[in-house]
């Protein structure tokens, strides 16, 4: 049973990244060197952050490097803000009699910034702040608060919180809402992977705040999942492709889960509405696929996917929630190019009639097309 948690803070409670991003090119400039586009920052950095440091400017003292990161955070961290579901989660954890700790790298200042905006000091039993390798620390916690390994649970979004839990020899649970990737996380063998935080909390609760059910358990509360998917179109006949976290960063389309005593038809309009906040009109159905054990979904899962086709209505933009990380309009043979889930893939062939967009066939599609209800 889990009795505490300690939790990273930068991408595990406030989202940060941005600003991180903007003030570490800052210091790259500074040092002459090119700066990063997002992707190449989120997949170069790394903790203890002087191994980052080390690799891009190990010509400058790191004296220097600390004043122009911290002199340009400063002036951009008004973007850092809590992530979604953290306050509850940690609600959940004070109604719940865990003990709550913070292990973290963030500056004592920005810290100070940080936690007045988001009232989150007031659900820690105490923060462990300004930490630059968190291995170091994570026996003196245990210690100084007397708690028990094997009850004690380590959330971060970074490889390096993965091992800082392992060292300490607690539990790890990893979350997709901060710096590293699904793969560069599983590299990491956390315990547990969630999307985020709410999807801990209800593991939490139906495991009777274990870590993990027993497998006979797990199946029998766990059958396959039902959802909704939709190839959207355009006026011009362009497609629409979102990137996600939970699909190894890969593209797909928008979609989820139906709701219990929902329609299929009315589920797919709330979903692509809930994440895409499109209308759709001319809505017809493509294909049944069995998505069982995907290693591209960032957790073990057995869905059965409904995929449609259908027209985006109105005049309403795309404005993506949380869950997606950005999207394309391109043309269905665009789509086959670009790195795409399995599902959604499936889906583009089908509807391109067993061809790559270009008329070339393409190989296996009939077997595919087999498994397909």
């Amino acid at each position: 049973m889990i009795r505490n948690i300690i939790f990273d803070w930068s991408g595990t409670l406030v989202d940060d990244l941005p600003a991180v991003w903007k003030a570490t090119n800052y210091v790259l400039v500074q040092a002459q060197r090119a700066e990063m586009s997002l992707e190449q920052f989120r997949a170069e950095f790394c903790l203890p952050f002087t191994i980052f440091y080390d690799r891009h400017v190990p010509h400058v003292p790191l004296p220097q490097l600390e004043t122009w990161f911290h002199s340009r955070f400063k002036q951009v961290q008004d973007s850092v803000c809590e992530l979604p579901h953290a306050r509850d989660f940690l609600e959940f954890c004070r109604a719940r009699n865990l003990r709550t700790f913070l292990l973290s790298t963030v500056h004592q200042d920005h810290f100070a910034v940080q936690t007045a905006i988001t009232g989150f000091d007031k659900y820690l039993d105490k923060p462990y702040i300004s930490v630059w390798d968190k291995r170091k620390k994570i026996h003196e916690i245990l210690e100084e608060n007397r708690l028990q390994p094997e009850e004690t649970l380590f959330i971060g979004d970074m490889q390096h919180d993965i091992e800082t839990a392992r060292h300490g020899g607690v539990h790890s649970c990893a979350v997709l809402t901060g710096y590293n990737t699904l793969s560069q996380l599983r590299a990491a063998e956390p315990e547990v992977i969630v999307e985020h935080l709410r999807e801990l909390r209800e593991m939490l609760e139906q495991n009777q705040l274990d870590l993990r059910p027993r497998l006979k358990q797990f199946e029998e509360s766990h059958p396959p999942i039902v959802t909704v998917g939709a190839l959207i179109a355009n006026d011009a006949g362009e497609v629409l492709m979102i990137r996600t976290h939970k699909w190894s960063d890969l593209w797909g389309i928008p979609g989820g889960k139906i709701k219990w005593g929902e329609a299929s038809v009315e589920a797919l309009r709330r979903e692509i509405k809930e994440e895409t906040n499109l209308e759709i009109g001319d809505i017809q159905f493509a294909l049944a696929q069995d998505c069982i054990h995907s290693k591209e979904f960032y957790r073990d899962a057995h869905f059965v996917l409904l995929n449609y086709t259908c027209k985006s209505a109105g005049t309403a933009k795309v404005a993506l929630n949380d869950e997606a990380r950005e999207f394309r309009w391109v043309t269905r043979a665009k789509a086959l190019e670009m790195p795409v889930n399995q599902p959604t893939r499936k889906l583009l062939l089908a509807v391109a009639g067993g061809h790559d967009g270009k008329g070339r066939e393409v190989k296996g599609h009939q077997q595919e097309k087999a498994t397909h209800v």
